[in-house]
């Protein structure tokens, strides 16, 4: 036995074990907390994203339009946006629905460089938005550092 490792049987109330030897479920539910409420928000943003496409103010049909796309792509916008958000919102299917919402923002980013927008705040908040998206789900599911080598 090392000297770090404390049993039942000879544990004694005066003595303490290293932070390293402790398990951290409150460190580890803190983090998931925050990674759920960080994708409540993203999918809040979403599904306002997703109405507005499908009921297309004026708003909607003039951005379009300076975008440069038929306002009949709004629907089918708002229908592929919802379909990612139904996967995202699901729990076993949530990394595949942050696929298919990145793919979206990257058609954002593409569509708002086509018209020379202002870079850092408006060609590149879906790239900030995204990246906050998998903060969230890393958050929620850490175990996906490992697919992409960040943790071992």
């Amino acid at each position: 036995m090392s000297r770090n490792t404390v049993t039942k049987d000879t544990a004694d109330p005066t003595t303490t074990t290293p932070a390293s030897d402790v398990p951290q479920p409150a460190r580890r539910n803190r983090r998931r907390t925050t990674g759920i409420v960080i994708s409540v928000l993203v999918g809040a943003f979403l599904t306002f994203d997703v109405v507005i496409k499908l009921t297309r103010p004026q708003e909607v049909v003039d951005s379009m339009a300076k975008l440069g796309f038929p306002i009949d792509q709004a629907l089918v916008m708002g229908v592929v946006l919802l379909v990612c958000l139904v996967v995202y919102a699901i729990p076993r299917t949530a990394v595949l629905g942050a696929l298919g919402i990145t793919a979206y923002l990257g058609g954002a980013v593409t569509a708002n460089m086509r018209i020379e927008a202002p870079l850092f705040d408006t060609v590149l908040f879906a790239v900030y938005f995204g990246v906050l998206m998998w903060i969230g789900l890393v958050l929620r599911r850490p175990e996906l550092l490992k697919v992409v080598g960040l943790k071992r």
